[in-house]
């Protein structure tokens, strides 16, 4: 048997199903504590009496660990086990999630976040990694990092609504203490079920494990702080600084390292390249309509946590109703197809939102978005996670699924940075009520969401259909 291929489950057969649930579940998890802790903020405030700039990092911590820390988790999943580290990652989110629930202080909270980080960033890119090696036949793959593509992106509709179900019936600890049993039940199947997979023999790039966990967390903090503070801020320049000139130094370490954090080569076919940066950019254009979306109906319109989660309920659904459909429309269609095909629908639920006045009714302007830009993330993103992870060396699986999901959240971070700023400057220019002026700010917002959107479907264009 080749070292590159999963040996076996823990005890018997592999099973396919119950390999892609627990995987999936792991994935959820993870990707759900970026936006359901967002509804339960002004409780956590009042409770644990946050100051309002220290309520922020309720969000920013995770983000920050998490994101700084894929690319490192990945590789370390390479080269010291992708199950071992899977487990290890969900372990401490469990472990986390629990003493978070638990936090009798700000600072606790805090500090049960960070955790939570590190947890996701080691478990995140091994998901990937084992879903890639696991299901090595084409439909079962595409089949699979389908489901993978929907779970990281519906997760963000998907985490409003749990956040306010749980938040109103049973409190805001309660959006913590749910991940205890779905991740104990995790690592429960991961020890029996998850195929192992081999230790490479191999060292650690320490130098570009610094670098780029660095250079990656100075951007996403820079990021972070400019959407609150501005990009003239001393604290955002200083940042974004040290983040490029680090992600400069790991570049040069990783083209001249034998055993390289991120295999450079990986950059090397078109498509795969392509697929990063339209995963770099499309975070940028779709994700945007959560965050200001939300803040148009809770404050514009008046709609409770509940109820706002609720109306992105068309946004989750169609992604997954699209599930079953993508493993069939990819090899007719071809990735250019499907992906051009979605970034226009998204972008064109984009420009619909600018649209938007202050007594503008869910129905059906606001349905037909979320349920139009559903479908376009479901077409557009789903392509490249086959495209990114289709050929690569089973070897360097965890390294290009870390790329993968480090480029998503700094992109993420960069575009509601951008955003934010085209936000703010329109509801400076803006006149009126403060209804009006925020509904001015936040169609503006989704107009520079649209031109994103543009540019990622320019990228689209130079994908080519891969050789079958």
């Amino acid at each position: 048997m080749s070292s590159d291929t999963p040996v076996r489950a823990r005890f018997g057969q592999i099973r396919p199903g119950v390999v892609l649930t627990t995987l999936l579940s792991g994935q959820l998890m993870i990707m759900l504590d970026i936006t359901v802790m967002n509804v339960a903020l002004p409780r956590i405030r009042s409770d644990l009496d946050f100051s309002p700039t220290g309520l922020s990092w309720v969000m920013n911590s995770y983000t920050l660990v998490f994101g700084g820390l894929l690319l490192l988790g990945g590789r370390a999943g390479d080269l010291f086990g992708r199950r071992r580290l899977f487990l290890l990652g969900i372990a401490l989110f469990t472990l986390a999630s629990l003493g978070g629930g638990l936090a009798p202080s700000a600072a606790w909270l805090l500090v049960a976040r960070v955790v939570q980080g590190i947890g996701g960033a080691l478990a995140g890119p091994s998901t990937l990694a084992i879903l890639t090696t696991t299901f090595s036949e084409p439909k079962a793959r595409i089949r699979a990092l389908a489901w993978f593509s929907t779970i990281g992106s519906a997760g963000f509709a998907i985490g409003l609504i749990v956040g306010g179900l749980l938040t109103q019936w049973f409190g805001w600890r309660s959006v913590l203490f749910i991940n205890v049993p779905i991740g104990a039940a995790v690592v429960v199947a991961g020890l029996r079920y998850l195929p192992e997979t081999p230790r490479q023999p191999a060292r650690l790039d320490l130098p570009g494990a610094f670098t780029a966990t660095g250079g990656v967390a100075a951007l996403v903090y820079g990021f972070i702080n400019a959407a609150a503070h501005g990009w003239s801020a001393a604290v955002t320049d200083i940042s974004l600084a040290a983040g490029a000139l680090l992600i400069v130094a790991f570049v040069a370490i990783e083209f001249r390292t034998a055993q390289p954090l991120l295999p450079m080569h990986l950059f090397a076919d078109r498509n795969r390249s392509a697929a990063y940066a339209n995963f770099f950019l499309g975070p940028m254009a779709g994700m945007s309509m959560f965050f200001f979306l939300t803040q148009y109906l809770q404050e514009v319109r008046g709609m409770s946590s509940l109820t706002t989660g609720f109306a992105f309920l068309p946004t989750a659904v169609t992604m997954f109703t699209l599930v079953r459909l993508i493993p069939r429309l990819l090899p007719r269609l071809g990735p250019k197809v499907m992906t051009m095909t979605g970034t226009v629908l998204m972008t064109g639920a984009l420009v619909l939102l600018t649209f938007l006045g202050t007594d503008t009714a869910y129905f059906p302007l606001i349905f037909v978005a979320t349920t139009v830009i559903g479908i376009g993330i479901g077409l557009a993103f789903s392509p490249l996670n086959v495209l990114i992870m289709a050929n690569v060396p089973p070897a360097e699986a965890g390294a290009a699924g870390g790329a993968l999901q480090t480029l998503q959240q700094t992109g993420s971070a960069l575009g509601l940075a951008i955003l934010v700023t085209v936000f703010g400057t329109a509801t400076r220019h803006a006149t009126g009520s403060a209804h009006h002026v925020l509904t001015e700010g936040v169609t503006a917002a989704f107009a520079g969401s649209a031109v994103v959107g543009v540019l990622t479907l320019l990228i689209a264009t130079t994908f080519r259909r891969p050789a079958n």
